[in-house]
């Protein structure tokens, strides 16, 4: 018992939800992208912009250290007062700063006027290991506000001179000089345009999530309501239907489909319910004859009561085996067992075999039975068996439903393709409600009327196999019509 309730809660927590995989493979999966983006965003804005700054200081430095070199090419040396001109006249003071750095390897002029304290220069180190003799670096120097620790982010770049500079002493050498912009500004706008990207995202995020949260609850809720009512269709109660079929896409379609289909099996469940009941009906009848009977004969032994119960019997036996007929053929059909012996055969033959089987019994219950062709060489590829069947389950269908007095027509209509026996009643008719359903298996438009049901459904079933048409039109209170068409072979 343990173990059952183990399984069964394990396999309840292994199953995901339709909202959980949504948000396992499609939101997650959004949300990773929109991070990598982000983040190859800010990667590639900071190559750029720190890439633009780069080429700035190196092109500065270029036509800075240009100058000086062509000055030295001149004279032979740089004078400490060209390189401390250069730095004092430094025309982009405002943008970045130029720097003088001594043979010791430390800053000496400014192009600010302000020594800076005492800190590393890697980009030095850089540019007298370079054989360019130039040296970048990117990092953080400390400086110290009204006794606060601060940093800043800078870039530089030091440009190596000539060897020869200084005075006309030869006192004073500088040895390169360097170029130093803050990217305190830059890295505000690379992080002001990410947080922007980054909040675009979460939006975005937010409302995929509200909508695929409204999409998935579309889905799952007539899902649910779905495997509800099949559940309880599956139980046996037919009487359920889904409510939620506004949707005009494929839901919308499938609760319109199982609606329908719960319709169909209400009225198969019912027609299945009134067809045990007629049939046990009709089989009890003549049996109760039959048993009657035959304890008649058998007690009067009178030959006048023998032959008149032994046609008793007999006719009651014809009609239960007419019923057990209808049976082995129905369940034919719908095992797809139903076979046909096909060959061309004379159609109105086999009609007027069927009219008079009936005439008799039309005669005796006060009813006409009138046939009308003039015409006998209609040739049909069927079984006539089988047609013949449906002759006669029609023509004893309208005898059947038909008062004493009235008359039964069967006429006969062709042409060059197909042809068409009409059977008409003056009797009862059929209900416009139930007029659609007379073809469908176990239906009686009448309980009062003898029958299984299923005889219009077997006999529609024989005419669309021989590809013809079997429609039936009907007014209540005034008659019935019965058109049966088949194709005609050309000879």
């Amino acid at each position: 018992m343990d173990i059952n309730g183990a399984k069964m809660k394990s396999t309840v927590n292994k199953r995901r939800s339709i909202a959980t995989r949504w948000f396992v493979n499609s939101f997650a999966a959004v949300a990773v992208i929109l991070a990598l983006m982000s983040i190859g965003l800010f990667l590639m804005l900071r190559q750029y912009y720190y890439s633009a700054v780069e080429q700035l200081l190196q092109s500065e430095a270029a036509i800075i250290s240009g100058v000086l070199s062509r000055y030295h090419g001149s004279f032979g040396v740089i004078e400490s007062n060209e390189i401390r001109r250069s730095i004092e006249e430094f025309d982009k003071k405002s943008q970045m700063e130029l720097m003088a750095i001594d043979s010791n390897g430390e800053i000496v002029l400014t192009s600010s006027g302000f020594s800076p304290e005492s800190y590393e220069i890697p980009d030095f180190d850089r540019a007298k290991q370079s054989s360019a003799g130039t040296g970048l670096y990117v990092g953080y120097f400390r400086s110290s506000v009204n006794s606060r620790n601060s940093s800043e982010k800078y870039m530089a770049v030091t440009v190596m001179l000539p060897a020869s500079t200084g005075g006309n002493d030869g006192q004073s050498t500088y040895t390169a000089i360097r170029l130093v912009a803050s990217l305190e500004a830059v890295d505000e706008q690379i992080y002001t345009f990410t947080v922007f990207v980054a909040v675009l995202s979460i939006a975005t995020l937010f409302l995929l999530l509200l909508l695929g949260l409204y999409f998935v609850r579309s889905i799952v809720s007539p899902l649910r309501q779905i495997g509800n009512t099949a559940k309880r269709l599956a139980g046996g109660d037919f009487s359920v239907r889904i409510t939620q079929t506004k949707n005009e896409d494929e839901i919308g379609d499938l609760c319109k489909v199982i609606n329908e289909m719960a319709d169909e099996l209400e009225l198969s469940e019912s027609l299945k319910n009134d067809f045990i009941s007629s049939v046990s009906h009709e089989l009890r009848t003549p049996l109760t004859a039959i048993k009657g009977w035959s304890e008649t004969v058998l007690e009067l032994r009178d030959d006048s009561t023998t032959e008149k119960g032994m046609n008793v019997i007999i006719s009651e036996t014809d009609r239960l085996t007419s019923m057990v007929e209808e049976l082995l053929d129905f369940s034919r059909i719908q095992s797809g067992g139903f076979t046909l012996q096909q060959a061309n055969m004379a159609i109105i033959e086999e009609l007027s075999e069927a009219i008079t089987v009936y005439t008799e019994r039309a005669n005796r219950e006060g009813i006409r039975l009138v046939f009308d062709c003039e015409v006998h060489d209609y040739i049909v590829y069927g079984d006539k068996n089988r047609i013949r069947q449906v002759f006669l389950n029609i023509i004893d269908n309208a005898i059947k439903y038909s008062e004493k007095g009235s008359e039964v027509r069967i006429e006969v209509i062709s042409d060059e393709m197909q042809i068409s026996i009409y059977v008409i009643d003056r009797g009862h008719g059929i209900k416009r409600v139930d007029l659609p359903k007379v073809k469908h298996k176990f239906f009686k438009a009448n309980n009062n009327r003898r029958g299984s049901g299923i005889g219009l459904a077997v006999a529609d079933e024989i005419v669309t196999l021989h590809g013809g048409n079997l429609s039936v039109k009907s007014e209540f209170g005034k008659g019935t019509t019965v058109r049966i068409s088949f194709p005609l072979v050309k000879i």
